[in-house]
């Protein structure tokens, strides 16, 4: 029955549609708008207004690709995480807050100040060209156009306006500055001595009783129990296997080369010098005609004396970033300036002083000073480039119907991988794999989609070839289960030696904990010191490598009787005792005053802000529905 399922694949295709359709008339509709309400159904609301599913998963992928840019080997898990998930949706909340108090409160910001604050601004000066224009290359690197990030700009800017007024208010004197710091950077006078457990190890062996105990403990299980795996071959069908077997001839190259001449010419660039008479787009006719004129004799003063153009463009330029080098604005291709500035440039003769361009930020006298590209490069040096180029091409046009062929003899002859290896091309890997992707996996190993399919009852049980599964743009895998390794636990001979070193270690640390509280107790009782070390100093400044849990321990201990003493786990296999013997004030050289009023007042600053957002988020009545994030929310 099922071999003549496999033998008539369209056949049975066919038949279906004819099934489907029908239902799809009757029900379909229903169903789909089923499919777009859970898409459009509510995760939170602010001031009424519905946050979407869809917007939430936007804002999840948005945050996710942010997080890979600044940390490339950031693990995936993370950003996958319901922690993520939450953070996603409450910076949504947090944003329709900010927006919802902007309208109440009829905040904008308008062109001027935009243009302004773009142009004067050193948090934008790598933004800027040195004409004062957006840096179209480095906007399109974010993924915006000039017209986006403008519209960005003024959203962020318009949002700051509301929490402005809580963040530069923070005020907060010396005096309670001083308090709150010395208190966090006492110095405190400490003895200390250590019960290591590597100390006691060698009076102690472990019982077969013991070591038996551990191994069955269902605590301990799982770091003795061998994970599932299968051993897999698997088959790759993407456009590199596809670019090794593309065919062409030396005349197919050499027709390319000749069709896209221009790609293999090298961009001209050209350098120019420029003094600049500032005069706004909002600026008076009056102001603007007096700009133009000052340009006009500076114009005809440096046409009069071109070497003085440099000489000129330092005394009079207001283009403060090139004034300095003498109007000089380094080389740059086309389209890199504002366009009447670009094609004044593009259009000049090298050595030509132009008469004023007139552009949004003013008027402009340039100087074309150097010239360079524009050069086509020969066959025979771009001929690698040129044959890249055409398998690529040639493997993107038959891709869809080699996937096609792909997928149906992977499942049509699922015996094996080798037909469609054969028929393709292609080469069979092998793997052993994991039902989840292993830390590190790169290319088809790392998809869980096709590890799905490895540990699928038709792969498992009936050996047969998994179906062709997508793993990445242009890329389809399928694999087939060599051997199948169900999860088991190691037997105890085989773990021995792990099981004896963790009882052993388990064992030492108590005995030197119980060493360690018999020393703190007779301590307690006015017996002897011998033991402790000399006197040092710690603080949280200065940890002086002692643990972190305690650095706590001493730092919490009471301090109204001294000496006082503090026995504590150190947590890694040691117990240390601790005389505390005086208290000091903080180190002056950690934090002077002003330092600290000024962290103290951010801190504040940073606490009203959040109570201040807490109280926005109540007016206008943000409510989270998403299961889980709700209680992290809230708490914001």
């Amino acid at each position: 029955m099922f071999e003549f399922v496999r033998k008539h694949t369209r056949l049975f295709q066919f038949i279906l549609l004819i099934l489907i359709l029908p239902s799809f008339a009757l029900v379909g509709i229903e169903g789909y708008t089923s499919f777009m309400d859970g898409a459009n159904s509510s995760v939170a609301t602010v001031d009424g207004q519905k946050i979407t599913q869809t917007e939430w998963d936007n804002a999840k992928r948005q945050q996710a690709e942010r997080m890979r840019a600044q940390m490339p080997n950031l693990d995936p898990k993370l950003l996958d995480s319901p922690e993520a998930h939450k953070e996603a949706l409450e910076g949504l909340v947090r944003e329709r807050v900010l927006q919802a108090a902007a309208k109440d409160q009829h905040f904008i910001v308008s062109d001027e100040r935009l243009q302004s604050l773009f142009l004067n601004d050193p948090q934008f000066a790598f933004l800027r060209n040195p004409d004062g224009s957006v840096n179209k290359s480095v906007i399109a690197a974010q993924g915006m156009s000039s017209q986006m990030f403008v519209e960005r700009l003024r959203q962020d800017l318009t949002l700051r306006q509301v929490t402005l007024g809580v963040t530069a208010s923070g005020l907060a004197n010396s005096a309670n500055a001083n308090v709150a710091f010395d208190a966090l950077l006492q110095q405190r006078e400490l003895q200390l001595q250590r019960f290591d457990a590597k100390d006691f190890a060698a009076k102690i062996e472990p019982t077969e009783a013991q070591l038996e105990a551990f191994y069955k403990d269902p605590a301990n299980a799982a770091q003795f129990q061998l994970p599932e795996t299968a051993q897999i071959q698997y088959l790759v069908l993407d456009l590199e296997a596809l670019k090794k077997g593309a065919s062409f001839s030396e005349e197919d190259l050499r027709k390319y080369y000749d069709e896209n001449a221009s790609r293999y010419a090298v961009a001209e660039e050209r350098r120019a010098s420029h003094i600049l008479i500032k005069a706004e787009k909002s600026a008076s006719a009056e102001e603007r005609s007096k700009a133009k004129a000052r340009a006009e004799e500076l114009s005809a003063q440096a046409r009069k004396n071109p070497a003085m153009f440099a000489e000129l463009a330092r005394k009079n330029s207001q283009d403060e970033g090139s004034a300095v080098n003498g109007g000089d604005l380094d080389f740059f291709g086309r389209g890199a300036m504002v366009k009447p500035f670009d094609d004044a440039v593009f259009a000049m003769k090298k050595g030509e002083i132009s008469s004023p361009i007139e552009s949004d930020f003013g008027f402009h006298v340039i100087e074309l000073t150097g010239v360079r590209g524009g050069d086509k490069k020969g066959f025979d040096t771009v001929r690698a480039e040129v044959e890249a180029e055409v398998r690529k091409q040639l493997a993107q046009k038959r891709y869809s119907e080699a996937a096609e062929q792909f997928s149906n003899m992977v499942y049509e002859q699922a015996d094996s991988l080798q037909p469609a290896a054969d028929k393709l091309k292609l080469s069979i890997a092998t793997a052993t794999v994991q039902r989840t992707p292993a830390p590190g996996a790169a290319g088809p190993l790392a998809s869980a989609k096709l590890l799905e399919a490895v540990f699928g009852n038709d792969a498992l049980r009936n050996k047969r070839n998994t179906e062709a599964v997508e793993t990445a743009p242009n890329q389809m895998t399928a694999a087939h289960v060599v051997q199948h390794n169900p999860a088991k636990m190691q037997a105890l001979a085989e773990v021995r030696d792990r099981v004896r070193a963790q009882v052993l270690n388990k064992l030492a640390t108590a005995e030197a904990a119980k060493a360690g509280e018999a020393k703190l107790e007779a301590l307690k009782k006015g017996g002897d010191a011998a033991g402790l070390s000399e006197p040092t100093l710690v603080s949280r400044a200065q940890s002086r490598g002692l643990p972190r849990k305690v650095l706590e321990a001493v730092l919490a201990a009471d301090a109204s009787k001294l000496p006082a003493y503090v026995g504590v786990d150190a947590g890694d296999g040691s117990y240390v005792v601790a005389r505390l013997n005086k208290l000091h004030d903080r180190d002056p050289a950690v934090i002077d005053g002003q330092r600290a009023a000024q962290q103290y007042a951010q801190a504040w600053s940073a606490a009203e802000s959040q109570a201040y957002l807490a109280a926005l988020k109540a007016r206008f009545k943000a409510v989270v529905k998403a299961p889980g994030a709700a209680a992290s929310a809230a708490q914001q």
